[in-house]
């Protein structure tokens, strides 16, 4: 390739990462009774091998949030894409990165 060409992008479709992967999965909301149970509900209906308590809990300096990282085993993109879906379409969830 010479210095003026740029490098094809890949088609939308195509994923960067090789599955199965373990893929973390960081979820916000505010820290309320069931919430932690609720998102652990979402993931494991996506993710049936997926162990509660694995998931780890941090909360906001003042205790407002409450953040969950749930690694899961991922088994494609499209499992990925219906999992990131649910938890960005709950009520309790503020924010999933």
């Amino acid at each position: 390739m010479s210095e003026n060409e740029v490098p094809a992008t890949p088609p939308l479709a195509e994923s960067l990462l090789t599955f199965p992967a373990e893929f973390p999965i960081k979820v916000m909301g505010l820290a309320q009774p069931g919430f932690a149970q609720a998102v652990v509900s979402v993931v494991q209906r996506h993710a049936p091998d997926f162990e509660a308590g694995a998931v780890e809990t941090r909360s906001s300096r003042e205790g407002k949030y409450l953040s969950l990282t749930a690694t899961v085993t991922a088994r494609s993109r499209e499992q990925l894409d219906a999992l990131y879906k649910d938890l960005c379409d709950h009520p309790m969830v503020v924010m999933v990165l």
